[in-house]
């Protein structure tokens, strides 16, 4: 039986939110808690993946022509500063960032 009390302060959005979905899944924030804490014993560590969110190269297509604008104002400038990149320098940095 539940005989502990757990105070924790987050945003007031996120909290809304939430429990609009505990409401539709017809549980409390308190029930909600009680099954986390009780994956964390079963699993050993928190149920949850966490992970960055994975870079994707720029999207030209989905561009309005200003974005694409600026972007190729960006090269430009930066060739003109000097800065430049072999093949083998731009490959690397590819496969770094985006794994191709």
């Amino acid at each position: 039986m539940a005989n502990t009390i757990i105070t924790a302060q987050i945003d007031t959005e996120l909290k809304e939110n939430v429990e609009k979905i505990f409401s539709k899944l017809v549980i409390s924030p308190s029930s909600a808690i009680q099954m986390l804490y009780s994956q964390i014993v079963l699993t050993r560590g928190l149920p949850l993946h966490l992970y960055l969110p994975s870079a994707t190269p720029t999207a030209i297509g989905a561009m309005t022509q200003t974005e694409l604008d600026t972007e190729l104002l960006k090269g430009i400038k930066s060739l003109k500063s000097g800065r430049t990149y072999t093949t083998d320098e731009v490959d690397a940095q590819l496969s770094k960032e985006f794994g191709i």
